[in-house]
């Protein structure tokens, strides 16, 4: 069984990106929830542009896929992506972030943005 090897500066940029906390815990979330901007926004305390940034660099490097519900875009992880093996690996390293969304729903604010 061979594993698929990821270039070395793309796997850098990879972790470039999970170098930042706020981007490491957005696709640790992601792997167990789709979720929208809004919900982010609550989740962090963090204005939209500066979350749909965040999401923007994700989905421009492939981590992250969108897909439109309504009027409404929810993220998710890209799990067809080369590098969701990589990603897959080091998420396994961190803490389960599902009492964020337990705390949005607590407040009424899961899926906000119906």
């Amino acid at each position: 069984m061979s594993k698929s090897l990821i270039e070395m500066d793309k796997a850098a940029a990879i972790l470039k990106l999970f170098g930042d906390k706020t981007r490491l815990t957005m696709v640790k979330m992601l792997n167990s929830n789709d979720c929208c901007v809004c919900e982010f926004v609550e989740i962090f305390k963090a204005s939209q542009p500066a979350i749909s940034q965040h999401l923007r660099k994700l989905k421009d490097a492939g981590v992250v896929k969108e897909s439109r519900r309504g009027q409404w875009i929810f993220y998710s992880l890209n799990k067809s992506s080369e590098y969701y093996p990589l990603v897959q690996n080091i998420l396994e390293h961190l803490p389960d972030q599902d009492d964020r969304f337990k705390e949005l729903e607590a407040q009424g604010l899961r899926i906000s943005c119906d």
